[in-house]
């Protein structure tokens, strides 16, 4: 077997989340179920360099997790009925991961270790893509789903989707965790494309089940057409090399023009609701590209108005970055670095790689290439990205 540790972990981190999803469901005890996973998962990362990894991972590691659950609770007469039901279930049934999400973002954990727990537990990121995520240290993230995993246990938090008066204390966090899922699949801290594209394909089920599970919640609508249209995109943003083809560039026919009509009637049901929310307005912004026919004719006026709009109903300092580079399409390049400027002090951006690389492009337009050229290798000193440090490196290279 000719696969290195990292190429089989992240074999079974494809199927961790199902897998802890389904024992939760069938045991009813988060701790146990997650005790019979990393079991089965140890197990794996033995044997599979030995014997190869098998036709179905999923079930395999079931299986192992099943045995491992007879042997521990075999002698425990309450787990007994339970333990009879327990089969992997096929491909046509219900996904418990639904179940599982809510379960995490319970508002009796705080909010951050609810993100952190979800994407850890369920979509099987590591700590370090979590902390990538959130621009917090890696010790910071493992902390937070520690606390989260015991109190999920001691306080004995239901399996379940919440009620619709439980619906508002929970749907906040489960959105941002999609949303977050999507971001690292999009564009992944670990350049890793298989994985990336695996990540993408469970945060768009994921929206697709809060949307067909909520339809009266235009923020779940907002959230599916958003990933709906980055989806769209998907196939013209990178070149045959793998390098990154920026969105001047892309060949706009290679766009998912059925899936960008589909977004727009999507964003169309949400607005509907008149309860406008930030990922409606993301999408609202990523559709103005979306469905431009030519860089040339982007409408940066109404994207400039939609950030304002996002800057009203979640103020953040990324959203005021994006707001600046679009100022620049539509203001110059003057008015844009103006407002960087208001943003150099905060120092949660100021380790984020997108600032660095946005001043160094103004730099560059406004006559000072020894400066836009420190400001990219700012920038490249913050990502692991390959194809992004690809980017930056070509810039550093001609400046």
């Amino acid at each position: 077997m000719d696969r290195s540790h990292d190429e089989l972990a992240r074999v079974v981190r494809e199927h961790a989340g199902r897998l802890t999803a389904s024992l939760v469901h069938l045991l009813g005890d988060f701790s146990a179920a997650e005790d019979l996973v990393q079991d089965a998962i140890e197990t794996a990362l033995r044997r599979w360099p030995v014997e190869g990894i098998p036709d179905r991972p999923d079930a395999w590691l079931f299986t192992v997790a099943r045995n491992r659950g007879l042997d521990v609770l075999r002698r425990q007469t309450r787990y007994r009925e339970k333990l009879t039901q327990l089969q992997w279930p096929s491909p046509a049934e219900p996904d418990d991961r639904l179940r599982l999400l809510f379960t995490c973002c319970h508002p009796a954990l705080p909010r951050q270790a609810q993100v952190a727990l979800t994407l850890r537990t369920i979509c099987g990121l590591t700590t370090a893509q979590i902390a990538a995520a959130f621009l917090v240290p890696e010790t910071t993230v493992a902390q937070r789903i520690t606390r989260a995993k015991r109190k999920i246990t001691d306080a004995g938090i239901p399996y379940r989707i919440p009620s619709d008066a439980e619906l508002p204390e929970r749907l906040a966090e489960v959105l941002t965790v999609v949303y977050l899922l999507h971001n690292e699949g999009y564009l992944s801290s670990t350049g890793d494309g298989v994985w990336s594209r695996r990540l993408a394909g469970d945060a768009e089920w994921l929206a697709s089940s809060l949307a067909w599970t909520l339809p009266r919640e235009p923020e779940a609508l907002g959230l599916l057409a958003l990933i709906r249209l980055h989806q769209a995109r998907a196939a013209a943003r990178f070149d045959a090399d793998g390098h990154i083809v920026l969105l001047p560039h892309q060949d706009r026919s290679r766009w998912d023009h059925d899936a960008i009509a589909e977004a727009g009637r999507l964003l169309a049901r949400a607005a509907t609701h008149h309860r406008p929310g930030p990922y409606q307005l993301q999408a609202a912004i990523v559709a103005c590209h979306a469905e431009s026919p030519r860089w040339e004719d982007t409408d940066w006026a109404q994207i400039v108005v939609l950030y304002d709009m996002l800057l009203a109903v979640a103020p953040s300092p990324v959203t005021r970055l994006n707001r600046a580079i679009a100022l620049r399409y539509l203001a110059g390049p003057q008015a844009a670095m103006r407002e960087l400027d208001d943003l150099a002090a905060d120092a949660v951006l100021d380790r984020y790689p997108l600032l660095h690389a946005t001043r160094a492009e103004l730099l560059r337009a406004l006559g000072s290439p020894e400066e836009a050229r420190e400001a990219d290798r700012r920038a490249l000193d913050l990502t692991a990205n390959p194809a992004q440090r690809a980017v930056l490196s070509e810039r550093i290279s001609w400046t």
